[in-house]
């Protein structure tokens, strides 16, 4: 499987990484269309959706660097609020815990970042702030998924999150974690930092199982290896729920998947060598 769908997220807040083991953070069957732009027409648009539906979760896994896939959430978002079955979107972009539901269909968008309470520094607002207002202004609550960074800390030393996955899963998981960390973790961390990846899931599962409604649907938007049927939320959602796993993937790098429902594929990003960022921040001895 291809790491390079959440390695952004990790080169995001790599300090904040550091910060956690030197003293927790995170990592950050197919169908579809072929290669797309950012705007599929509307029967390709509605042709997607009628092969989706019906589900009472729908998982949209991105590419975090890849503006495509943000704009084609945006417009999956809207199409679905026009059908009236989006129940509410959720966001790995914001903690648990901050909510919109509160909030007018004409609520401005520093209301709707107040009350996401938004890190504009790890998920810029440009990228992911239309789709939010686009839930806000249907009148669709949008909730933060997120395991709140207070808490990963105490992720970290709980073992009872090794037995949250099958054997094959965990070692898969925790493979995932070094390739996504460029092999730079030092094997210690190695279990620590898959114990927040499966705090993660956990916390975006129990957000998407407390706002699922019969006969609609809640969205959860996440970097893909959240969104993996094997790995990630999927694992921790009751069997009684109907899931969908869709993964945005930008060229054809990383193959088809059956840890997807679908693969919607986009056009390439520029490549980006984020190991050798990664590289430049790591501290000194």
């Amino acid at each position: 499987m291809s790491i390079s769908f959440f390695l952004p997220a990790v080169a995001q807040s790599f300090k904040g990484v550091l910060a956690i083991i030197v003293g927790a953070s995170l990592v950050g069957c197919t169908s579809g269309l072929g290669t797309t732009s950012a705007s599929p027409s509307s029967s390709e648009l509605r042709h997607q959706l009628d092969a989706w539906l019906p589900a009472d979760v729908l998982l949209l896994g991105e590419q975090h660097d890849a503006p495509v896939h943000q704009v084609l959430q945006r417009q999956v978002v809207e199409a679905l609020a026009a059908r009236g079955v989006l129940a509410a979107l959720t966001l790995e972009m914001a903690d648990s815990g901050n909510s919109t539901a509160t909030l007018r269909p004409d609520a401005s968008e520093e209301q709707a970042r107040t009350a996401l309470n938004w890190n504009n520094d790890a998920w810029p607002w440009a990228a992911y702030g239309p789709t939010v207002m686009s839930a806000v202004r249907a009148g669709v609550p949008v909730l933060g998924a997120n395991l709140p960074r207070g808490q990963m800390q105490r992720s970290m030393a709980d073992a009872l999150l090794d037995k949250r996955l099958p054997g094959p899963a965990l070692k898969a998981q925790q493979q995932l974690i070094r390739q996504g960390h460029c092999d730079l973790l030092p094997e210690s961390q190695i279990t620590p930092m898959t114990r927040i990846q499966i705090a993660k899931d956990r916390r975006m599962a129990d957000t998407l199982q407390a706002v699922a409604r019969p006969g609609q649907v809640v969205v959860l938007i996440s970097g893909s290896a959240h969104a993996d049927k094997q790995l990630g939320v999927p694992q921790h959602l009751p069997p009684g729920l109907s899931i969908k796993a869709i993964r945005f993937r930008s060229g054809t790098a990383g193959g088809e998947s059956e840890s997807f429902d679908s693969v919607w594929a986009t056009p390439a990003t520029p490549e980006k060598d984020y190991c050798a960022d990664l590289i430049k921040q790591l501290p000194r001895p």
